[in-house]
């Protein structure tokens, strides 16, 4: 059974940093991502990793934001200058194997996300 659980969330100034982990068990697929949803917005995908290690970031965090996987079971979201707009519950996700190899969009396995509040 895949679980992730997410941590490092909380409410800052804009311009500090916070480094978000999602920590996961039964998991044997490359493919994870960061996500963010704001209230009465949809999610997004604010980073992500494909099967080859292509990392993929939203425009609007480009430079600031930066995604990593450690050699066990830890995904890291290093924010750094946060921004108001920045505001949201951020979730990690992954792909199972099938769907990662395969190319498939959709992920298959969620956390229930931290908190992440930036004020101006």
């Amino acid at each position: 059974q895949v679980q992730l659980v997410e941590s490092g969330g909380g409410s800052v100034q804009a311009g500090d940093s916070l480094r978000l982990s999602c920590a996961f068990s039964g998991h044997f697929s490359k493919c994870m991502g960061w996500f963010r949803q704001a209230p009465g917005k949809e999610r997004e995908t604010v980073a992500s990793i494909e099967n080859d290690g292509t990392i993929n970031y939203a425009d609007s965090v480009k430079g600031r934001f930066a995604i990593s996987l450690d050699s066990v079971n830890t995904l890291y979201l290093q924010m750094n200058s946060l921004k108001p707009e920045d505001t949201g519950m951020y979730y990690c996700a992954t792909k199972g194997r099938i769907h990662c190899t395969t190319g498939v969009t959709n992920f298959d396995y969620w956390g229930r996300g931290t908190q992440v509040t930036v004020s101006s």
